[in-house]
């Protein structure tokens, strides 16, 4: 039992001297149905439609594996960990996202009307569709 006391002073300790990561930017206004999924080998290929709301953005975020998309309505303004605006995508318009933790971006819906996306997602078998990350210090999202 002595050694509970001395546990949460090196817990304080690294707390103070380590502080905590950014908040990640959640999704807002986003909206996801699976329409097709299969497992070849290692990967992962799930089809998605994604519905983005007028005003909604899918966060800041970075995939574990390369998406391929089309833009079935609206217009979807993208941008990259720089802040810069790396497309902006119309109905009928491919967009890829290369894979990595080097590759946060987010998507935003600044129309009038919801954005539908058609995903296909080529991931690593069992990883998440999308991983959070934090404003990387854009005054927008």
């Amino acid at each position: 039992m002595r050694k509970l006391p001395l546990i949460a002073a090196a817990a304080t300790v690294a707390l103070a001297l380590f502080p905590a990561a950014a908040s990640a930017t959640p999704a807002t206004g986003v909206s996801a149905t699976v329409l097709y999924q299969r497992t070849v080998g290692d990967q992962d290929y799930i089809l998605r439609e994604i519905t983005i709301e007028p005003g909604g953005s899918t966060g800041w975020h970075y995939h574990d594996g390369t998406l391929y998309g089309v833009v079935r309505q609206g217009t979807l303004s993208h941008f990259d960990a720089t802040c810069a605006s790396d497309g902006v995508y119309r109905k009928g318009q491919a967009i890829v996202e290369p894979s990595g933790a080097d590759q946060v971006h987010i998507g935003q819906n600044r129309g009038d009307r919801p954005v539908i996306l058609e995903v296909l997602y080529v991931l690593p078998h069992g990883a998440p569709f999308s991983v959070d990350a934090p404003n990387p210090g854009c005054d927008f999202e």
